[in-house]
């Protein structure tokens, strides 16, 4: 298993899918996994090239890539995840005879906004999917939306070889908690109004995540609504300071505005979602969003925008709300999130209906149980 992001350094969907993946799949094959960052005992880690100190991070990323080929030396199959590690997968591949599974969590093409993060690495990074894709003997596909995109955006890979295996939620570690205003809770602490309602949002201030749509939308927010906006880790300094300066200008127009900017663990995340009367998700691209099965999985409601796989978690008028995103018109999409929050957080009855509905369907169709089990059987159709 190839990857970036391995436990304890987890910080985004795909890492949240590996360590789950890994996890199950373990009770089913033998499972190596090989990675990057700080050294640890669960992994085989492997850092970039010291001579290259300073070098873009694409660059340093792919001298990194380069010895973990060289350690997948021995296995049967090597399974990559991201960008960061698809070259590393495709040399293996060649190397030593053997397949190489890809799993698309996101796609270089469509997200454009990457080149302000990282300059000419974003070609760089581009290049290395795209050859990963083409040339891996398959290729999962986290949504059926994603499939879609897949085949749209890389034409000359056969669909046959692309499969879907959605996301998943462990809805043991996702739970709505007894009392989530108790006494040292992450509510409690921020100093929420249990008698006010809340809308929540957990996520990384980047352009895909929405933030500055989410915020603008908030000037339109019933003046009751609390918003809790638990985001940090910006992609560049700029998009920093143009969220910093918009929450900032929210503030001065409303109140009940809790920026929390630090990484929450997830029991203190799990308090702020189950007392949540709404968690929002504004992406304008996301091939799945895991953060929506957990927020579901603490039985609260959802307004989404309609992208990507969205549409295949949250179910419209049953577990929450989705609105429709037009790049070309952002603020009808800000006016959409405002009416939808509004409309929800305005039935009670119906945003803990919802709430049910999610957590009822997190557990009925997003197990890794079944995802590690799919996964097996693309794994062995290529060893075929």
């Amino acid at each position: 298993m190839m990857t970036r992001e391995y436990p304890p350094e987890v910080y985004g969907g795909a890492g949240v899918h590996v360590m789950e993946l890994v996890r199950h799949l373990r009770s089913l094959a033998t499972v190596d996994v090989h990675c990057m960052g700080a050294e640890r005992d669960t992994a085989h880690v492997y850092g970039p090239d010291p001579g290259l100190a300073g070098a873009n991070a694409a660059i340093t990323t792919l001298s990194a890539d380069l010895r973990m080929a060289v350690g997948a030396e021995g296995a049967d199959l090597v399974h990559s995840h991201t960008w960061y590690t698809g070259l590393a997968g495709h040399l293996a591949a060649q190397l030593y005879g053997v397949p190489h599974v890809l799993t698309a969590h996101s796609l270089e093409p469509m997200r454009p906004w990457k080149a302000e993060q990282l300059g000419g690495g974003y070609r760089v990074s581009s290049w290395v999917e795209h050859n990963a894709v083409e040339y891996a003997d398959a290729v999962i596909a986290v949504s059926s939306g994603m499939r879609t995109d897949v085949c749209n955006t890389y034409p000359r890979v056969d669909p046959d070889r692309v499969h879907v295996v959605r996301n998943g939620i462990d809805t043991t570690n996702w739970y709505p908690v007894d009392d989530p205003f108790g006494p040292g809770s992450a509510p409690a602490d921020l100093g929420l109004d249990p008698d006010r309602p809340i809308v929540a949002f957990v996520g990384r201030i980047t352009r895909q995540k929405g933030v500055a749509h989410l915020v603008a939308a908030a000037h339109d927010f019933a003046p009751e609504i609390q918003l809790v906006l638990c985001a940090g880790a910006p992609d560049t300094p700029e998009i920093g300071a143009e969220i910093e300066a918009a929450v900032t200008e929210l503030s001065e127009s409303r109140d009940g505005v809790y920026w929390v900017r630090e990484m929450l663990t997830q029991p203190r995340i799990r308090e702020i979602l189950t007392a949540a009367t709404v968690f929002l998700c504004p992406s304008v691209y996301e091939p799945l969003g895991i953060v929506n099965l957990e927020a579901m999985a603490c039985n609260t409601a959802v307004v989404a925008s309609a992208v990507g796989g969205i549409p295949e978690v949250v179910r419209d008028n049953v577990t929450g709300r989705l609105v429709p995103y037009d790049p070309v018109d952002p603020r009808g999409f800000e006016a959409g999130l405002a009416e939808a929050v509004n409309a929800v957080v305005g039935d009670p009855a119906a945003a803990a209906a919802m709430g049910k509905a999610g957590r009822e369907r997190a557990e009925a169709e997003f197990s890794w149980e079944s995802i590690a089990e799919q996964t097996l059987e693309v794994y062995l159709a290529t060893l075929r």
